[in-house]
């Protein structure tokens, strides 16, 4: 990271996706040996999941539709419901098995990126190896964040709820009501944005700081202020790729769309390489977002501490304290 830290505040959307390409680029050894070990599991698992949900669901709708017009108590009938609760409990027991494999390869990932990155801002040597000792003890932390997280998500759909209910008993489908709708879909939106901006940036900060978990995303809802706007554009520019890269994977993987298997193998291949950049380089502005809002609110960091710091992940887990890292100010 060429840069000073003075500077990373005036870095725009450009900049932030220039700078994270050149990190990517300077480092693509060490980058590419995590994106084998970690990224790309990631990558395998996600896209493994839609297709096989897919097959689940089928077989399941096929049997539901095919049960609908069998005689209710017949032998057929009987074989076709203790078939359906079967294929259901193994999709769910499937989906566990997702999301957890999911969410551990997701946390250990941001741990390898976010080390290796402030690895490289500090200017040290950082290889392969010292990134994977240090993975195993760091995303403990993000398992507490990523959980505080969850509930306060769980807890935003379930105040929505109880507004769409509320919207329902009362004012319904009347124009004002269709009116109030719309404007309660968009602040829905909205707070789901912020959420997971607040998520991102305390995930950073879960690796690199003292704090995690509800101080984590306390500290993270400071950090945003001022770079709101960049940080949401760079949310839906990230988001919209992901989804485009989805639906790439479901017409011509899934659906076929009359492609031959060669074909549907070679797309598959292409939305695996495609997540699996995608995933890498997300990690990384995530990383660099993170060091432009501390830049924006004059919070420097000191290289060497972080750098002690990050030397200590290597043996006894030491957390970055933050009178090294997180609150000498510089003036501009």
């Amino acid at each position: 990271m060429d840069r000073e830290q003075e500077e990373m505040q005036f870095l725009g959307l450009f900049g932030v996706f220039t700078e994270s390409f050149k990190i990517i680029s300077s480092w693509r050894k060490i980058f590419s040996q995590i994106t084998l070990t970690l990224i790309l599991p990631l990558s395998f698992i996600y896209l493994l999941h839609i297709e096989v949900t897919n097959l689940l669901l089928h077989k399941i709708f096929n049997n539901a539709e095919e049960m609908s017009f069998t005689p209710l108590g017949s032998p057929r009938y009987e074989k076709l419901s203790d078939l359906i609760s079967s294929e259901w409990a193994t999709f769910w027991l499937f989906k566990i098995f997702y999301f957890t494999v999911l969410l551990i390869f997701s946390l250990l990932s941001t741990s390898a990126v976010v080390y290796t990155v402030a690895s490289i801002y500090t200017a040290r040597d950082v290889t392969f190896r010292k990134v994977m000792s240090v993975v195993p003890k760091v995303w403990k932390r993000l398992m507490v964040t990523f959980l505080c997280v969850s509930a306060a998500f769980i807890a935003y759909h379930i105040i929505l709820f109880l507004v769409v209910f509320t919207w329902a008993v009362t004012i319904g489908s009347t124009k004002a009501g269709i009116a109030v709708l719309v404007i309660l879909i968009i602040l829905f939106f909205a707070g789901f944005v912020y959420l997971t901006i607040i998520w991102q940036v305390a995930s950073v900060l879960s690796v690199l700081e003292e704090s995690y978990g509800v101080q984590a995303m306390k500290k993270s809802k400071e950090l945003i202020k001022g770079k709101m706007g960049l940080a949401i554009v760079i949310f839906l520019m990230l988001n919209v790729t992901f989804i485009l890269i989805q639906v790439l994977f479901k017409a011509v993987v899934v659906t076929g769309w009359k492609l031959g298997s060669v074909d549907r193998i070679a797309y598959a291949m292409l939305c695996f390489l495609l997540l699996s950049v995608f995933f890498l380089f997300g990690l990384v502005i995530q990383t660099v977002l993170y060091f432009v809002c501390k830049s924006y609110h004059h919070e420097n960091i000191d290289k060497s501490a972080l750098s002690d710091h990050l030397e200590a992940f290597l043996g006894e887990y030491v957390p970055l304290k933050a009178r090294d890292v997180q609150l000498e100010q510089y003036h501009v």
